[in-house]
């Protein structure tokens, strides 16, 4: 089995669709509880949410990196 290197840059496939099924207005951040609680739904809402979770905990484990 083939490994994608570059996974993550096709992983997002419709911007700005959790934010929209959050009913989070656009430019502003969504909130850990909302993003949690999607996150333990099923569906595409849970994918995205949790998948959200990942791409925050990327974001950190790079801000480290670079300190």
């Amino acid at each position: 089995m083939k490994s994608d290197k570059n996974w993550i840059q096709k992983a997002v496939k419709k911007p700005g669709a959790l934010r929209k099924s959050l009913g989070v207005k656009e430019g502003q951040k969504i909130p850990a509880s909302k993003l949690n609680a999607a996150a333990k739904k099923g569906g595409k809402l849970g994918q995205r949410a949790r998948l959200a979770k990942t791409f925050k905990g990327f974001k950190k484990w790079l801000k480290k990196l670079k300190n």
